[in-house]
């Protein structure tokens, strides 16, 4: 795991430079920590916390990654349905397009009137169409731009529409698919926890942030946070890692060698 080391190390030199001067400005400055909390504030309220918010945060990832999976199914189901027909790929694009442009602020307290506040349904529905679109837009591409003479070698071949499929068109496709897995994993933990801020159980990330900013205890506001981009760079390096399980014969991943 070499190539994820040496990749991994430019973000935590830029990190660590960032926060220093944060907390650096935050102190010369004298800023109030219901402004914008040094880091160490946050740090400590993360740690005092810990057994708070980590509780919470897993059980956000869980509609996170209850509304990932949905809305990925959704996804590539449809785009190998519009990749099929042509006809019905220029009647669900504009569809789909218009489905990704619905703001949340909209769509959650729908569902959560649809499904009920307290049901996480609500909130994997939010995010499952969230990440319906991108999902379905990248897969849909990477299986129909496919180089016109690898299909006429599988016709002289007389090879059957699956063996295409399985042979040309999902290969073609999954650095697609990858691509759009890299922005709809933080897009699934992001709809997550803004659908929380619209009601539903008190033990989540969401209202967690928001109960707290309202007593101006922005430190444990700041720390919950924290635990999200935790849980996010995490959703996104499993990602990482099986993009190069999947496809380590890609020309992209070769090159990192």
């Amino acid at each position: 795991m070499r190539w994820l080391r040496h990749r991994a190390v430019a973000p935590i030199l830029a990190f660590v430079a960032v926060v220093g001067l944060w907390e650096l400005v935050v102190k010369s400055l004298s800023i109030e920590s219901f402004i914008l909390p040094a880091p160490s504030a946050i740090w400590s309220s993360f740690v005092g916390n810990a057994a708070t918010i980590w509780p919470y945060g897993l059980r956000t990832l869980g509609e996170a990654l209850g509304g990932l999976v949905i809305g990925t199914v959704l996804g590539v189901l449809a785009a190998a349905a519009v990749a099929r027909w042509t006809t019905l790929r220029l009647g669900a694009m504009p569809f789909a397009a218009a489905v990704n442009a619905m703001p949340i602020v909209a769509t959650a307290p729908i569902f959560n009137q649809l499904f009920g506040s307290t049901n996480p349904v609500s909130k994997m529905a939010v995010v499952a169409v969230m990440v319906f679109f991108p999902v379905m837009a990248n897969t849909t591409r990477g299986l129909a731009e496919v180089d016109p003479s690898e299909l006429e070698l599988m016709r002289a071949m007389a090879a059957s529409p699956y063996t295409v499929l399985r042979r040309v068109r999902i290969p073609n496709a999954l650095p697609y698919f990858f691509t759009a897995m890299k922005v709809a994993v933080p897009l699934s933990l992001i709809g997550a926890i803004i659908a929380e801020y619209f009601g539903g159980p008190q033990n989540v990330l969401g209202q967690y942030i928001v109960n707290r900013a309202q007593l101006f205890q922005f430190p444990d506001a700041w720390a919950a946070i924290l635990v999200s981009a935790v849980l996010g760079i995490g959703m996104y390096l499993v990602v990482l890692v099986s993009e190069r399980l999947v496809m380590p014969w890609h020309v992209s991943l070769r090159a990192t060698e």
